[in-house]
């Protein structure tokens, strides 16, 4: 398995042909697919503004190659959606869709906030459908939800490693819901809102950060500052608007800031805690009923605790508001505050490499400079004159000519899919459900795929966005963050995973449990009588249209090797088909 993931991505280095047939059960899927037709869109006259979406037909293998890219996985009937209204007008109506609520779900669960529960209220929102405590709620927000896992990958914080945060089950949801409201909202309200967030304050120590003291050998924790710059805003070094380097004149990149940029920041990020240690007076209490409100409201500032006096170093680029970007002291914390995000939000390198980032987490993991440059320009003005325009960014990601149109991708083009997409990809597919709206999976989703929601090791997320293996991608300069998580442990486990889950948890199966997430092969069990018509279906929904020949002839030939002439016989087909395509590396490098 380990060879075939490192093939597929090989071979999207290489170009997008067919490579040779293949024959037996174990290889049933090394090849990778030329792409079928899709309705192209308009590339933008200029490099500003969004880029509109041609009104041109699209077949349904342009639909799920779409929703592949847009949402947690294709479905059958937001395939037909797509085809009977057009790219553009899915997207609208996914803008106006009212945003889940992680939160909402915890509590309508019941008053004991139990941890696991929160995993239950992610995969509720990315699998869709109706909500299992309230009949009228049908959560239909795929874009929103799938924007908001990425963004989850940029902002990071978890649980996974944080005693403080263990426990705190409402303050994480609150935290997720706010990367999904400020999905479609303006990039500098999402900074201010995660800055201000107390599971970011705990998780980056901002929180209870304090001004300088010699006497007490305190100084401002810098973790936040440094993190806001490095990973949420503006990265390492000065970038070009299409997110290549700036070179000093000896050819060597150019800091985008420095130490003492970082502690400008950490003075400004000072004086912040719970909204109920404000109430009661104490800068260093800690909330430990998670029931409490101040885990869902933002933090708030002790004047006393807060670096006021001091001038602070911040950013310094072309245009820069503040004189030379230094924040002149004596300000409050909050217009202190303000400043510095400004300052952070009007940096040139915003555009680029918020954008590239996002382009990564839903196109291709390697987006051509032309590519990165027309969604920075979406960024510093939506058309309207308006910087920092989620939906504008959205739009130019998703409409872009590399994104649509086969004939304007670049050799490498792709992305591996990361396991817990794989798996949401599969259970929406097959309209998985559990019977109490539960799942038996916070323990040990980790362990079997490498992945759970807001569980990373680090802020550094579960892989970096310039991972790259070493050999042919490496000597190529292409990244491939996702197989970061390719160990030769992980590979194998999230295979038999992900056939156990096939095999074994489905809705017919007398031995489920109520909270096993089972799929249902209830639909195409009729299909399997009919190889032929089965691996067609999920070319659409799996491979969008693009399995190659030797890959289809290679599963054809395994199924129709298999008894059709009993009901359990046909079930086995289809989990058999199932298992080949969601492990194979056609499947598992998304075009």
């Amino acid at each position: 398995m380990q060879f075939l993931l490192l093939l597929a991505a090989l071979l999207t280095v290489r170009q997008d042909t067919p490579a040779p047939a293949v024959r037996t059960q174990a290889a049933a899927a090394r090849t990778v697919a030329s792409a079928s037709a899709a309705a192209t869109v308009k590339p933008p006259p200029s490099k500003s503004g969004p880029m509109p979406a041609q009104r041109a037909p699209v077949t349904a293998n342009d639909a799920a190659r779409f929703l592949a890219q847009a949402t947690f996985g294709p479905k059958l009937e937001e395939i037909d959606r797509v085809t009977q209204i057009g790219y553009g007008g899915w997207l609208d109506e996914q803008f106006a869709q009212p945003a889940s609520s992680q939160l909402d779900f915890i509590t309508a669960a019941g008053p004991d906030y139990q941890r696991e529960w929160r995993l239950d209220a992610w995969f509720m929102n990315a699998l869709g459908g109706q909500d299992p405590f309230n009949a009228s709620l049908v959560h239909r927000d795929q874009l929103r939800q799938r924007v908001a896992f990425a963004l989850s990958e940029i902002f990071v914080v978890s649980d996974a490693t944080s005693d403080l945060l263990g426990g705190q089950v409402r303050g994480m949801t609150h935290y997720y819901d706010t990367l999904a409201r400020d999905a479609f909202g303006n990039y500098r309200q999402l900074l201010e809102d995660v800055t201000l967030h107390p599971v970011m304050g705990i998780y980056l120590s901002a929180l209870g950060n304090q001004k300088p003291n010699p006497a007490s050998n305190i100084r401002p924790d810098e973790n936040y500052a440094r993190e806001a710059m490095q990973l949420f805003s503006v990265g390492l070094v000065m970038l070009n608007p299409d997110g290549t380097p700036k070179l000093d004149t000896a050819g060597k990149p150019i800091p985008s800031y420095n130490q003492e940029t970082v502690k400008g920041f950490a003075h400004v990020f000072t004086g912040w805690t719970f909204k109920k240690c404000v109430t009661l007076g104490d800068f260093t209490c800690y909330v430990w009923d998670s029931s409490d409100p101040s885990w869902t409201s933002r933090m708030e500032n002790f004047a006393s605790y807060h670096a006021s006096a001091q001038d602070k170093q911040l950013l310094i680029y072309p245009g820069v508001a503040l004189p030379n970007g230094v924040l002149a002291g004596g300000g409050s914390a909050q217009n202190n505050l303000k400043a510095a995000l400004d300052n952070i939000f009007n940096h040139p390198n915003v555009g680029p490499f918020i954008g590239r980032q996002l382009i990564q987490r839903l196109v291709t993991s390697n987006p051509s400079p032309a590519y990165v440059a027309r969604v920075a320009a979406a960024f510093d003005n939506n058309g309207q004159g308006v910087r920092g325009d989620m939906k504008a960014v959205i739009r130019a990601i998703l409409f872009d000519a590399e994104a649509r149109d086969p004939g304007s991708r670049p050799p490498n083009f792709g992305k591996v899919r990361e396991p817990l997409l794989r798996l949401t990809h599969l259970w929406r597919a097959l309209n998985a459900r559990s019977q109490s709206g539960h799942m038996d999976e916070f323990w040990t989703l980790d362990m079997n795929i490498g992945q759970s929601p807001m569980y990373a090791p680090s802020v550094f997320n579960f892989f970096s966005p310039r991972y790259t293996p070493s050999g042919e991608l490496t000597d190529l300069g292409l990244a491939a963050p996702e197989l970061q998580l390719a160990t030769d442990y992980m590979m194998p486990s999230t295979e038999g995973y992900l056939g156990y889950k096939t095999y074994e948890v489905y809705t017919e199966n007398p031995d489920l449990g109520p909270n096993e997430i089972a799929i249902d092969i209830s639909r195409d069990t009729p299909l399997a009588a009919d190889a032929a018509a089965l691996v067609d279906r999920y070319n659409l929904l799996f491979l969008s249209g693009q399995m190659s020949a030797g890959m289809r002839q290679a599963l054809l030939t395994r199924l129709n090797g298999m008894p059709a002439n009993s009901l359990e016989a046909r079930r086995t087909r289809v989990k058999e088909a199932l298992y080949l395509i969601v492990n194979s590396p056609e499947y598992v490098v998304q075009k």
